[in-house]
């Protein structure tokens, strides 16, 4: 979604928590001190996104090209596959490095080069444009208890290592508090061309309904490789819940957790249509909170994405995801991530609710 007015810390998501925290401080100063007012704000901002999302063209620098390798051309992975999955979309990635190297581009030749690395474990990896890759923490193989990251805005090979922090602490809380004999995995999918914060796509269902089939795909290829055994939960983060909610009427999971969302596009979990449980929670101080949760189809686009999923009528399970921001849902230590490790373990007795 779009930052506010003034730009706060940026981390995972590449998503600013600037605006929202300003306008959660006035309402909590005094400032707003009306219910119209606040109505009023909302109003506003609403005009603002269909008038982004609609009238304005695209203005924003197009990103220059990168040259890299087309992926690696390999048959569906399976359990027994995994290691030259991961073996050839690590070749793959380092070819992406010497050519981004010889174009000129050192930034992302250095993050090619890292996912080159010998520990990395890749399903896929396309380092052509703003980039493509999954990728896997823990024995996929053997694991009981899966969970799928599906990001928000602004996440690409540029700025994969947030992402890939918030995996890597998911799965380190995993791992610490699996019950003895349950193996834990974590998959980061960043199987979709994400929206711009700032930009007229993050307001719409358009690069949602484009990530729809590749996620249901993608989870029905997973399947090969855990078994129908295996526990599956999907995590879906801001923009990535917009996605999410596109798809879950297909997906075969045992949990949805919509985090920091501004809607599914769905007025209510039953309207999801998936028999899986559906979580969501929202951190005190993230300012997806004032984004006003409508939906509205003018001249033939959607803007916006309905019912907020910690509201009582939309029917999640709300749990508690303390006072941090927008891009705070995977810190370690935090409330969320406790919450979240629970509902990945199957734990949902131990689970907090908001």
């Amino acid at each position: 979604m779009a930052q506010g007015p003034r730009a706060g810390r940026r981390t995972y998501g590449g998503e600013r928590a600037g605006g929202g925290e300003r306008a959660g401080e006035a309402e909590r100063t005094g400032e707003c001190k009306t219910p119209r007012r606040t109505h009023r704000r909302r109003r506003a901002l609403l005009a603002a996104l269909i008038t982004a999302a609609v009238v304005v063209p695209l203005s924003g620098a197009a990103r220059p090209e990168i040259p890299a390798p087309a992926p690696a051309a390999l048959p569906p992975v399976t359990a027994t596959t995994l290691d030259e999955t991961y073996e050839a979309n690590r070749a793959n990635a380092a070819e992406a490095s010497r050519m981004a190297a010889a174009h000129g581009n050192r930034d992302r030749a250095a993050a090619d080069r890292e996912m080159a690395d010998a520990s990395r474990q890749f399903l896929t990896f396309d380092g052509r444009g703003a980039g493509l890759a999954t990728e896997v923490f823990g024995d996929l193989a053997h694991a009981d208890r899966v969970a799928v990251l599906v990001p928000g805005s602004d996440t690409s090979i540029d700025t994969y290592d947030r992402f890939r922090d918030a995996a890597r602490a998911l799965y380190e809380r995993l791992t610490r508090e699996a019950p003895r004999g349950t193996s834990t995995a974590v998959v980061a999918w960043l199987g979709y061309e994400t929206p711009g914060t700032v930009s007229t796509t993050v307001t719409t269902t358009g690069r949602a309904e484009q990530a729809a089939p590749k996620l249901r795909e993608f989870l029905r290829r997973l399947r090969a490789v855990t078994g129908r055994e295996a526990h599956l939960s999907l995590l879906c983060h801001s923009y990535g819940s917009v996605v999410c909610g596109r798809a879950a009427s297909h997906l075969d999971v045992d949990d949805i957790a919509l985090v920091g969302s501004p809607g599914t596009g769905a007025d209510t979990a039953a309207a999801l249509h998936t028999p899986a449980r559906v979580w969501a929670g929202r951190g005190g101080d993230d300012w997806v909170a004032e984004v006003p949760h409508v939906s509205v189809d003018l001249l033939g686009t959607t803007v916006g994405f309905g019912t907020d999923p910690i509201s009582p009528s939309f029917g999640a399970h709300v749990f508690a995801a303390g006072d941090g921001g927008h891009s705070d849902y995977f810190r370690p230590g935090s409330t969320s991530l406790a919450n979240l490790t629970r509902i990945v373990l199957g734990e949902t007795s131990e689970v907090t609710h908001g």
